[in-house]
């Protein structure tokens, strides 16, 4: 029989159960508020609750974990139960990594699934690497922003390698969405954590070229803004005096559209030693309100104006910067 159409068939008419005796739920004497729960429901956690007291490690009992996981995915006990059963019968892992993803489906940010996922890949070893990113991938084409998906594929990376074509995937879900603040973090993950990529101080160069490229075509996303920060990690200094910073900063500053990013990096910059040229004051001048007329004030200064202006969703955190600028600031 089909396991489906078996589990269409209430467990008290199944021969391979009548010898088990249900346990019902026990809600005590007078429940303030019983739960309405269907009877197949009530049903299949009877009948569960017996093999569990028992203790039970038989193929039907398996079975019956699989029914009640269906109905209820976030059901610990039963997960953990099933995991019990699958060592005693030595069951073959790869079918379970089969049920998982089938379950995932409905799924696919239950915490109780990606923490047998992560015990079924660690019984495996090595050799389950490339399933588990496949499959994190095939969940990530569905929601790019899973961050359990995300989490278990770093995992995999760490424990169980594959990292070789991970920056490669980085840089096709960033062609798809260049928004994707997911994909930027994953590919910060991947620069600093590869064994094959020598770390920031190798990539760095490569990376600010990436970074600034997502810039110059999309000035208003922040996450490259981040991204490029992060790459100069524990390095500030050089990160202001690399000129290609700056260079961007200007360029997204004379071309008068979606400045935020490149002014609050700027005045980051110049917090750090960077010394703007005069056209750097020219620029941010022109970005104030024409009744404004150009400022007296240092760069620094001029800059959290203008963002207090720009951007009012921060305004009091503009207001507090530049309370906290040194009393000579360019």
């Amino acid at each position: 029989m089909d396991s489906d159409e078996e589990e269409n068939i209430p467990l008290s008419q199944r021969p391979e159960w009548a010898d088990v005796t249900p346990v019902p739920q026990d809600d005590g004497p007078n429940p303030v508020v019983p739960i309405a729960y269907t009877d197949e429901f009530r049903e299949t956690m009877d009948y569960f609750r017996a093999v569990y007291v028992s203790e039970e490690h038989s193929p039907r009992s398996l079975q019956l974990t699989a029914e009640a996981i269906r109905l209820n995915a976030g059901n610990y006990t039963v997960w953990h139960f099933r995991r019990l059963i699958l060592e005693s019968l030595g069951a073959d892992l790869h079918e379970e990594l089969n049920f998982v993803e089938d379950i995932a489906k409905k799924n696919s940010k239950n915490y109780q699934i990606w923490h047998h996922r992560r015990w079924l890949a660690e019984k495996l070893g090595p050799d389950a690497a490339i399933k588990e990113l496949e499959f994190t991938k095939k969940l990530l084409s569905l929601d790019a922003k899973n961050y359990h998906a995300w989490s278990h594929r770093q995992w995999v990376l760490r424990t169980l390698g594959g990292w070789e074509d991970e920056l490669d995937y980085c840089d096709e879900l960033l062609k798809d969405d260049i928004f994707n603040n997911s994909a930027w973090n994953q590919r910060y993950f991947v620069v600093t954590r590869s064994p094959f990529l020598g770390g920031l101080d190798a990539m760095r160069d490569s990376e600010v070229d990436y970074s600034i490229e997502a810039i110059t075509a999309r000035p208003e996303n922040e996450s490259p803004w981040r991204y490029l920060r992060g790459v100069f990690k524990n390095d500030p200094k050089t990160w202001a005096n690399d000129p290609r910073v700056s260079s961007v900063c200007l360029k997204i500053l004379s071309s008068k559209t979606s400045c935020i990013f490149a002014l609050s990096t700027l005045l980051d910059l110049i917090c750090h030693g960077f010394r703007p040229s005069p056209e750097f004051k020219e620029a941010v001048d022109a970005l104030q309100s024409s009744d404004a007329g150009p400022s007296s004030s240092g760069l620094a200064e001029t800059i959290c104006s203008v963002l207090e202006s720009m951007d009012p969703f921060r305004v009091n955190y503009w207001v507090w910067r530049k309370s906290q600028l040194p009393a000579i600031t360019p």
